[in-house]
């Protein structure tokens, strides 16, 4: 299979660029009955629900003393594990905590110049909730990646769920759990998990956010429970976009799109847009022959027949423009001077400078997150960091000083929007009798009145 090659501002290329941004936004009714129904099959039986869905949906049969995995299980795992996994997901686990610990805010406090205090406090939630994926895979990763943000906020209980697997269980993830400072790890997922992380059951208790990517049916939950307790991001399939000029490695971008494009639901985007039309066929071509030997080649054609091609741009302004539109999960730069157009990137959720920096470095132990924005979100979303895990609280201290230089304005500020009883609550502390304060919002209101009555 040899993936299509296209040039820009013609009709195909159109086509598929529509392709493209129609993965925003998309309609999830179709699973949004099953999804209300597990649900509230949780909110009314709890434990014995998530005992049961599992058993439905992974093939998994658990007991109420099995339903949680040990600390003693977790710990058990870690020494389990080949001593070179361990390594590896060490060394990522202190790459990301060190990332995530420059990203936290601080609280502040300052004393304007009308004598008045003001600040924010910032505080980690009490209690949260990570979602790991589990499916035909484990994914440590996915483990350090949400647990370990929660942890540098200061998060006091990081609640895990993740399906379990009729193969066994999976040392890696657990592993990952106890090196991440996992508090809880529950042997569910789906929407049943979800649900019982936002309503509790017997064994679980509530949290105050949900984070971590899932499938479409995870999705439709957290975007339900949405309100009871707080969530990240709507997650998607995984996406890369090339930008890539003429002395390119051809071998390097094919690899690159292969890896986005074989995480298995066929929904991957994997596009290359580059000023030469040599690149783009030598990269179709790089694909086509690496196809012969991957794996999951069946996954990746998939993938790439939907939502992959090689674009041909006229120049890197309108490769930068494209880039901006589409708003990639990864953004990959193979260009000269490549933080020179770093200027021009407006959306997209990680970018990657130079031919050395491939987006699955920063899948595992770069140190940013790798739960990016998709389906275009990056026009207004962020990876998660500590500061999903924080919230804020603004402080207000006012003076003597303060009530007077601000005061009236308050109260007529109030009066514009017809609230007396506001106007009142500043004046009394600014000397005003009762009287007076009644006097002025009456004649506030006669003159609300007159103004209304000329305008109608």
């Amino acid at each position: 299979m040899r993936p299509r090659v296209l040039k820009s501002q013609t009709p195909e290329f159109r086509k598929f660029l529509a392709s493209i941004l129609a993965r925003r936004g998309g309609d999830s009714a179709s699973i949004d009955g099953a999804v209300s129904k597990i649900i509230a099959d949780v909110r009314e039986r709890g434990d014995r629900a998530l005992i049961d869905l599992t058993s439905r949906f992974d093939g998994v049969k658990l007991t109420l003393a099995t339903l949680r995995v040990t600390p003693a299980e977790r710990h058990s795992a870690l020494n389990r594990i080949p001593a070179e996994d361990r390594r590896a997901l060490e060394l990522a686990a202190e790459r990301i905590a060190e990332f995530h610990r420059r990203t936290m805010e601080q609280s502040f406090i300052y004393r304007d110049k009308s004598g008045m205090r003001l600040g924010q406090m910032v505080l980690p939630m009490r209690r949260v909730g990570i979602y790991v994926p589990g499916g035909l895979g484990a994914y440590p990763s996915s483990v350090l990646m949400n647990a370990i943000p929660a942890k540098v906020a200061g998060v006091a209980e990081i609640v895990m769920v993740s399906p379990p697997s009729s193969e066994g269980e999976r040392l890696a993830v657990l592993a990952a759990a106890e090196i991440a400072g996992v508090d809880e790890f529950y042997r569910v997922g789906g929407a049943h998990a979800v649900a019982a992380l936002a309503y509790g059951t017997e064994s679980i208790k509530p949290v105050d956010k949900i984070v971590g990517p899932g499938n479409a049916y995870v999705q439709a939950a957290k975007r339900m429970v949405y309100g009871v307790t707080d969530i990240d991001k709507m997650a998607g399939p995984s996406e890369v976009l090339v930008i890539a000029d003429d002395r390119a490695h051809p071998e390097w971008i094919a690899a690159d799109l292969i890896a986005q494009a074989e995480h298995g639901s066929g929904d991957e985007a994997a596009v290359l847009l580059t000023t030469s039309a040599s690149i783009a066929n030598r990269v179709a071509e790089a694909v086509e022959a690496a196809l012969k030997s991957l794996p999951r080649a069946r996954q990746v054609e998939a993938a790439l027949v939907k939502r992959g091609a090689m674009v041909v741009v006229h120049d890197l302004n309108e490769a930068f423009e494209l880039a901006n539109e589409i708003g990639p999960e990864h953004l990959e730069l193979d260009i000269r001077n490549p933080s020179r157009w770093l200027p021009r990137v407006r959306a997209a959720g990680a970018v990657f400078l130079g031919p050395l920096t491939p987006a699955p470095l920063g899948d595992y132990l770069a140190g940013p997150n790798h739960v990016l924005p998709t389906g275009g979100a990056a026009r207004f979303a962020s990876p998660l960091g500590a500061y999903d895990f924080l919230k804020r609280t603004s402080i207000i201290e006012a003076s003597t000083g303060a009530i007077a230089a601000l005061g009236p304005t308050v109260a007529h500020l109030a009066r514009m929007e017809g609230f007396e009883g506001h106007a009142r609550a500043i004046e009394l502390r600014n000397g005003a009798p009762d009287g007076k304060a009644k006097r002025a919002g009456r004649n506030r209101n006669a003159e609300q009145a007159q103004n209304l009555t000329k305008r109608s």
